[in-house]
């Protein structure tokens, strides 16, 4: 069975830096990248102590799993989104954190990875607020 997320969660304060909260999903925070060059959501499972896939239990790897392919099928759904990176690196923040990324040709870092590619471009705060609540409308 799987053990219920936990009030003892807290969100490593790189990824609250470089991210903004979208909505809770039922083992997740969804959080879109603060960085306006690629669309880019991190899902954090709500998980304390989590740093590994295999550190969750069999019914929150599904929840994660059901996650990842929502919003991966939303990200998709994007015009220029020609291919989705889908990576848990965990080599800076150990949380157990999924990146999807939507790439494309022509974008910032094609065709190689978007870690360590120049600096994030924040949103304008106005456009920022925008893209979260499109997200929020396509996460109901």
């Amino acid at each position: 069975m799987t053990e219920a997320v936990t009030s003892d969660f807290e969100l490593d304060s790189r990824l609250a830096a470089d991210s903004v909260l979208i909505a809770d999903g039922p083992l997740s925070q969804i959080r879109l990248m603060n960085d306006d060059r690629f669309p880019w959501v991190v899902l954090v499972p709500r998980v304390p102590g989590a740093s590994e896939w295999i550190d969750l239990d069999g019914g929150q790897q599904r929840l994660l799993l059901a996650e990842i392919n929502q919003v991966s099928r939303h990200l998709k759904q994007k015009p220029q989104v020609a291919k989705l990176n889908i990576g848990a690196l965990g080599n800076i923040v150990p949380q157990l954190h999924i990146h999807l990324v939507g790439r494309y040709p022509g974008d910032a870092a094609w065709p190689g990875p978007v870690w360590g590619s120049g600096q994030a471009q924040r949103f304008d705060p106005a456009v920022l607020a925008e893209r979260v609540e499109i997200w929020r409308q396509r996460l109901r």
